[in-house]
């Protein structure tokens, strides 16, 4: 079952918003983004791993949703930050993802 939820663009931040995320075999989810971009992205390197021991329930894993403020989640407890998956889907780097840190970074 695909997840999806729509919600603008915040333009003035250039935001990239999940709006769908599916579940897939061998601890993978597939993502799309505001920006069009979508795929799957592998999480098996977490699998197992403290908290992410939770998902060798399969039916944990396939809990995977969107939260109402964006998180890719399976429960309360375990959720994972948009920014770094899209990053893992697309390859980009932080300063192309978020070009403002880079500049907050610089000034500290």
């Amino acid at each position: 079952m695909v997840e999806t939820r729509t919600q603008p663009i915040d333009t003035e931040q250039c935001m990239i918003d999940p709006i769908a995320v599916e579940p897939r075999e061998s601890f993978r989810i597939w993502l799309r983004y505001s920006d069009g971009a979508e795929g799957e992205v592998d999480l098996s390197d977490l699998a197992g791993v403290g908290v992410f021991s939770a998902w060798d329930d399969q039916a944990c894993f396939k809990s995977v949703h969107l939260t109402d403020y964006g998180a890719i989640a399976w429960n309360e407890e375990l959720e994972l930050c948009p920014d770094a998956l899209y990053m893992r889907l697309t390859g980009k780097s932080v300063g192309a993802v978020m070009p403002k840190a880079l500049e907050v970074l610089g000034d500290a």
